[in-house]
């Protein structure tokens, strides 16, 4: 679980943590152990006299960008494959027809509920990238 500090909290604490640091990927750790931005990680950590190079700092930025696109074109895809399926199930009032009742009334997935979707799943991206929950390593796209 990810431990929530304020920025003087983590500032006062992170000293202690670093001097027993022994790895590669301070900028990764910090930002998943006290639960901030990896952007704001680096900045932190060159308040506390960290050096992290300006190169360095670029691939992070590349990486959360080349993210951002990726989700962004895997969600066009998507919203087009479905585009597909809804021209022969969907109505003015459903984006997706799942079926119908007995008596012939359809029911499935509204537009507005649709909506909703799409919208909740860029919020969760865009948490995750800030936020430090997507490890850039694990994925393939670290630097």
């Amino acid at each position: 679980m990810k431990k929530s500090f304020n920025k003087i909290r983590r500032l006062n604490l992170a000293p202690d943590w670093i001097k027993t640091y022994t790895g590669k990927r301070i900028v990764q750790v910090y930002a998943k152990r006290y639960g901030v931005h990896k952007l704001g990680a680096i900045n932190e950590l060159r308040l506390l006299g960290v050096e992290i190079t300006p190169e360095y700092e670029n691939q992070i930025k590349q990486s959360l960008e080349f993210l951002r696109l990726e989700r962004k074109q895997r969600k066009e895809n998507n919203k087009l494959a479905l585009e597909i399926d809804y021209d022969s199930d969907s109505d003015d009032t459903f984006a997706y027809i799942a079926g119908y009742t007995s008596g012939g009334c359809p029911y499935g997935i509204t537009h507005e509920e649709m909506a909703k979707l799409d919208e909740k799943e860029e919020n969760e991206l865009q948490w995750e990238i800030l936020f430090g929950e997507i490890d850039l390593y694990q994925n393939g796209h670290g630097f």
